[in-house]
């Protein structure tokens, strides 16, 4: 969750804060200005990566895999990747480059991902959803071209 503080509120307000948003997973203070981003990218997050699983899903269902076991490989897949990402500290594209051998079966699935326009789909869900957000929230659509580019 992300979360700002009002030019009112105390370290001990932050500190209460942070603690009441950590018991329910992670918690990022980030200036106001980027709360709308926060609710693009982890807010509809989770959409995404649900959509995500169900491709990967249907992809083992193309190859051969009964659904059950192709979504619960779909999801664990997704699980220690993540799981990866937030204990290495490592950048995502170094951890994918550590599993992608040359010539190998994993740079073919890259490759087709980004021929389906993967990565430029992903980014557009996240500044879609970041703009939508500042629309509920009353910004005029020019200053959300103007000012943000979206």
């Amino acid at each position: 969750s992300g979360f700002s503080l009002g030019t009112l509120a105390t370290n001990e307000d932050r500190k209460l804060v942070k603690k009441l948003l950590d018991a329910v997973g992670v918690s990022v203070e980030v200036p106001e200005n980027l709360l709308n981003a926060v609710t693009g990218l982890s807010g509809s997050g989770p959409a995404y990566v649900f959509q995500f699983i169900e491709a990967l899903s249907d992809g083992g269902v193309r190859a051969g895999l009964p659904r059950q076991v192709a979504t619960m490989l779909a999801a664990q897949t997704v699980k220690g990747a993540a799981e990866m990402v937030l204990n290495t500290g490592k950048h995502p594209g170094e951890l994918k480059d550590g599993v992608t051998s040359p010539g190998g079966t994993t740079i073919a699935g890259v490759e087709a991902l980004e021929k389906g326009g993967f990565r430029a789909s992903t980014i557009s869900a996240v500044t879609a959803a970041t703009k939508r957000s500042m629309q509920l929230g009353g910004v005029p659509d020019e200053e959300i071209s103007n000012r943000y580019g979206l």
